[in-house]
């Protein structure tokens, strides 16, 4: 478990250029103290010692605005940047290496007391607001863009940006773990591209058909012989 916690606090360094020494990251980071506290509620809360398990976690999210149950399944190296909103449900797996962004929630859609919160894969990165919805699988190397709400499994290295979220790009990774905002492709504007080009073509057909059956009924009209 301490092993884990240290992989924690270095990962920081390597997803965050804002971190410059050990101690900035041990007092200022919540996304740490966040992870921090879930190790040692996941390891009560394995142990059948789950109200001192919730009590630890429900600490937690007073102090960082974290809200991580104590029995998800959390895998090594994870980076919660930010982290204010942050909502981590009882049934949730997350793979090695994940990064969530602010606001982000891993939530469930029943009332059942199964699987009812997500499994996320290895090296996802889930943006700013994204939620993800039901026991839905995140494929490993994929990413869901801010405010996207994943309600479907979503595939090995995709791309995912809506709401409802649509896969928008495969076979690209996380490039690195770098989100990159600016660039994910909006695949609604695509398809409206797509109809206007098509609606843009009927028009010059019909306009080229109207010219030609203006000139046919210009031409003077030839009377038969009986």
């Amino acid at each position: 478990m301490f092993d884990r916690m240290s992989e924690d606090v270095r990962v920081v360094f390597e997803r965050d250029p804002a971190a410059r020494s050990l101690a900035e990251v041990l007092l200022c980071y919540p996304g740490v103290h966040a992870l921090i506290a879930h190790r040692a509620a996941h390891w009560l809360w394995a142990r059948d010692r789950k109200l001192l398990g919730r009590l630890v976690s429900h600490a937690a999210r007073f102090v960082t605005g974290i809200d991580i149950h104590p029995g998800a399944t959390i895998g090594r190296r994870c980076f919660i940047d930010h982290g204010m909103g942050v909502v981590i449900g009882e049934t949730t797996t997350i793979g090695d290496d994940v990064t969530l962004y602010q606001g982000a929630t891993l939530g469930g859609v029943s009332t059942s007391h199964g699987k009812r919160h997500p499994d996320i894969g290895d090296r996802v990165v889930i943006g700013a607001g994204a939620k993800v919805l039901g026991p839905v699988q995140v494929g490993g190397d994929s990413k869901i863009g801010a405010n996207s709400v994943v309600i479907h499994d979503v595939p090995l290295q995709s791309t995912l940006v809506g709401v409802p979220a649509r896969v928008a790009r495969k076979g690209e990774g996380t490039a690195g773990y770098d989100l990159a905002h600016d660039r994910l492709p909006d695949p609604v504007a695509a398809q409206m591209d797509e109809i206007a080009r098509r609606v843009r073509a009927l028009e010059q057909r019909l306009a080229e058909a109207s010219e030609e059956n203006v000139a046919v009924a210009s031409q003077p009209k030839r009377l038969s012989r009986p």
